[in-house]
């Protein structure tokens, strides 16, 4: 390792004017930065650095910075160190380790017990570590059977846990393939049906009664039945009883990604009815607004939100399906929107008096309306259900019917 440094013949503070200057030159060539350390401190002895005045102290200060390529503050550094240690030299960088609790046998431990059990949850090694010490006294896992669950997953990352356990692999999240995630394009068809469920509550640790609410996206024809649990023995049978009082053919149901409806099960029902499942999309919150919308204005306005137990789906069925459904769909009007585009292409949807009508109504106004109708319905036979009361009359129905149904 070679190192020049010829500046001796730089004496006066004349020299170093000159130097700073540019009209002085001398070599300077230092490889490690103890070395340029070690001329930095021989140049402050020579000139006598601490009994200088100010401004001599700056000048040889502009000049060590100059020859070094140090900054200002990282030289004031190096000169407080000449001062107080009489001496210049590199410093060895101290890092906080933290100290190691399990040793390498316990890591062996960990990985041989992960291995030989296939690599289950960290709970369960765990449980496992815990029992090897606590029941089976083998004092070999008396420290590794204090390791939190947490730190479990921070040791199979070590190369020796690696070395030792080559079957271990993270988790591999996996998208759920069923359903198509876009939202739903009916063009102004019906039998796009959005659907949701709404909990009725909790007690004292017991579940309440759930709705399932299926909604049209065209039309606004409305249904909603109450089951015992959300599980498929209860929810299947539901959901298809549902689907099949719809008067027109049922082509696409969407739902958001809550697991009651996307499952095998009803992934299964749709298939057999040849009915499309689609569910929301990422940060797409309006995906399934209507349905939600609705269990606002419907479910909570008729029903409300007060605890009912599972018992009461069988007294809520007879009120949906003997009543609700008729007075919601053929007497009671929906607002449909009107859409309306500005000059810079902004849609904004306004509600006029005159889109106000029945589910029935819209359902009617559609062209070629009754070529959307199931097999066995007739346009005749919806006109003499929507006819047979008034909407006065059936309101009427609907509240001493509701009356008789929270009396009971």
């Amino acid at each position: 390792m070679t190192i020049t440094m010829n500046d001796t013949q730089l004496t006066t503070f004349a020299e170093i004017r000159g130097f700073l200057a540019g009209t002085v030159t001398f070599d300077f060539t230092a490889k490690t930065t103890q070395e340029t350390y070690t001329w930095v401190q021989n140049t402050l002895l020579r000139f006598g650095y601490g009994k200088l005045e100010k401004k001599d102290k700056t000048l040889v200060k502009a000049y060590l910075q100059k020859v070094t390529g140090y900054s200002r503050s990282q030289m004031t550094r190096l000169i407080h160190a000449q001062t107080v240690n009489g001496r210049v030299v590199r410093k060895r960088s101290l890092r906080h380790v933290f100290t190691l609790k399990f040793t390498t046998a316990d890591i062996a431990l960990l990985a041989h017990t992960d291995d030989i059990h296939d690599n289950p949850n960290g709970k369960t090694i765990k449980c496992i570590l815990e029992r090897e010490y606590s029941v089976y006294k083998k004092q070999d896992y008396r420290l590794i059977s204090t390791i939190s669950v947490g730190h479990i997953y921070n040791l199979r990352k070590t190369t020796l846990y690696r070395r030792i356990n080559t079957n271990y692999q993270h988790t591999h999240p996996t998208a759920t393939p069923i359903g198509e995630r876009c939202a739903p394009q009916p063009f102004g068809s019906p039998g796009f049906i959005r659907v949701d469920t709404v909990h009725q509550g909790d007690k004292e640790k017991e579940k309440g009664v759930y709705h399932i609410h299926l909604v049209d996206e065209v039309t606004q024809f409305d249904f909603m039945g109450a089951v015992e649990t959300i599980s498929e023995s209860h929810l299947i049978p539901m959901l298809e009883q549902l689907i099949n009082a719809f008067p027109f053919v049922i082509k696409e149901i969407h739902a958001d990604n809550g697991s009651e409806y996307i499952n095998q099960y009803v992934a299964r029902l749709l298939q057999k009815l040849v009915i499309r499942l689609t569910k929301s999309r990422p940060r797409h919150s309006n995906d399934n607004a209507l349905v939600e919308s609705k269990n606002g204005s419907v479910i909570r306005k008729w029903i409300g939100y007060s605890f009912l137990p599972k018992g009461y789906a069988k007294a809520l069925n007879t009120f949906y399906f003997g009543c609700l459904h008729e007075y919601l769909n053929y007497h009671h009007p929906c607002a449909f929107p009107k859409v309306i585009t500005n000059k810079k292409g902004k849609q904004k949807k306004t509600y006029p008096q005159e889109n106000y009508l029945t589910p029935f109504g819209k359902f009617k106004s559609l062209p070629n309306a009754s070529s959307f109708l199931k097999i066995g319905c007739t346009m005749e036979s919806l006109e003499q259900i929507a006819t047979h009361h008034s909407d006065n009359e059936m309101a009427t129905i609907v509240q001493t019917e509701r009356s008789i149904l929270f009396n009971s």
